[in-house]
């Protein structure tokens, strides 16, 4: 078991929602915390913030899906991932039941400047096996920057029900992150997945620090 699982083996929900700055860096391994000002902008922007989200619980289920037909010979790897493409349609019907409850739309699906962005430094030559890593890092790395969102908003938001709602769903986040981290020390060096962590998450700081600071995106 990974050191990084076993730390969120020990602490609890409680524990995950009082996570503070020094936290994220320390437990999520993110090297930018989320502007505060994010909030207020997706609290104005309910009814987008919740489109959005939708397509990314969506996108998470096709993302294990590609990973499970891609790589079916990684036996360990296939069983743990199945049950998260049911687990994230259920999320997204979960927040299609939301923006119902609320009288609001289901928009158009956007853009993922954020995403498209880490797709940019993934390795696309190579060892088969470190083009596999990085499809597993990157899994990991948005779940944890979900996983942060999710903590802001049951935080920030002042509707007591939304504050609920994305707790439940940091909640679930925490725990991905930890299994593609899992993952991929059960299949490579951890020496080799720790280092390339590290560039991932340096590389990200750089992608959220230059991205506009917008209500309307999870990401």
């Amino acid at each position: 078991m990974s050191e990084i699982k076993l730390v969120f083996g020990i602490l609890n929900s409680t524990f995950i929602a009082h996570m503070n700055d020094n936290d994220v860096k320390n437990i999520l391994g993110l090297k930018l915390p989320t502007d505060p000002r994010w909030v207020n902008l997706a609290e104005i922007s309910l009814e987008e913030i919740l489109t959005d989200h939708a397509f990314c619980e969506q996108k998470a289920a096709t993302t294990c899906i590609s990973l499970i037909q891609k790589y079916p010979g990684y036996e360990k790897m296939v069983d743990e991932v199945a049950p998260i493409v049911t687990e994230e349609w259920g999320h997204f019907r979960q927040v299609l039941a939301e923006l119902k409850r609320r009288g609001l739309k289901l928009g158009k699906q956007r853009k993922d400047e954020y995403v498209n962005k880490l797709f940019e430094f993934e390795k696309k030559g190579g060892h088969p096996e470190d083009r596999f890593l990085d499809k597993l890092l990157i899994s990991a790395l948005i779940e944890a920057r979900s996983c942060e969102r999710f903590k802001r908003l049951s935080e920030g938001l002042e509707d007591e029900y939304m504050r609920t709602f994305y707790r439940k769903f940091m909640e679930s986040e925490a725990g991905h992150y930890t299994l593609f981290i899992d993952l991929a020390e059960h299949y490579l060096p951890k020496e080799k997945v720790r280092a390339r962590w590290q560039e991932w998450l340096h590389y990200e700081a750089d992608i959220i620090s230059a991205l506009e600071i917008r209500g309307d995106r999870v990401h």
